[in-house]
């Protein structure tokens, strides 16, 4: 398994924005699709955006949409979620987990998941 680390979450005003980093000390990073969840209180985790190994292709549902940029950085073993425009309702723990290369929004090891970064969305 690849064992990720979220980061960069926070608290930020309605409009505003936040990069959240998601990183490995591990190896095989470049190897996996990747995808970001989150977790709103009380609600089950759901997947918000994926990107494949190479970097060449994106997936977003569209909740996000037009909004969050996902990318990543394979030599620094690293990836990013943009979120712009955020709104209260995108408050929520967000996780990054590999994912299956051709179901993007299910993620490898279902029962595997890091820490999670805490983002909160104030109105």
């Amino acid at each position: 398994q690849v064992q990720l680390v979220e980061s960069g979450g926070g608290l930020v005003q309605a409009g505003g924005s936040l990069r959240l980093s998601c990183t490995t000390s591990g190896g095989a990073f470049s190897r996996y699709a990747l995808g970001w969840f989150l977790q709103a209180p009380g609600k089950d985790r759901e997947w918000i955006a994926s990107i494949t190994a190479s970097g060449d292709s994106m997936n977003f549902a569209v909740s996000v949409k037009g909004r969050f940029i996902i990318s990543r950085d394979n030599a620094a073993n690293t990836m990013y979620l943009r979120m712009s425009s955020l709104k209260p309702e995108d408050t929520a723990v967000y996780y990054c987990a590999p994912v299956q290369a051709y179901s993007v929004n299910t993620p490898v090891w279902p029962n595997s998941w890091g820490q999670g970064t805490q983002v909160t969305v104030s109105s």
